[in-house]
């Protein structure tokens, strides 16, 4: 996993290819984005920003309650789907 965060167009990578795994698998986009959703909270707790587009997405999440983490995960998944 550290691999794949440590550069940011490497993790969107990453991310737009699991999100079209999912809709493959007839994932919905609300499910997808819970998913998203779940991530961010791990990576928030877990995992030290890498570099300052991640920085900056971990300050956005930590100023965010709830509500606003979910549309922050919402944003990152149609990010990388028009990647």
């Amino acid at each position: 996993m550290s691999t794949v965060l440590s550069n940011f167009a490497t993790w969107k990578h990453f991310l737009a290819d699991r999100v079209s795994q999912a809709k493959k698998i007839g994932m919905t986009e609300e499910t997808i984005v819970s998913l998203a959703y779940e991530i961010g909270t791990f990576l928030e707790e877990k995992v030290d920003p890498k570099n300052e587009e991640e920085r900056v997405l971990k300050e956005l999440w930590d100023a965010g309650d709830e509500s606003e983490r979910k549309t922050l995960a919402c944003l990152m998944v149609k990010l990388v789907q028009k990647s």
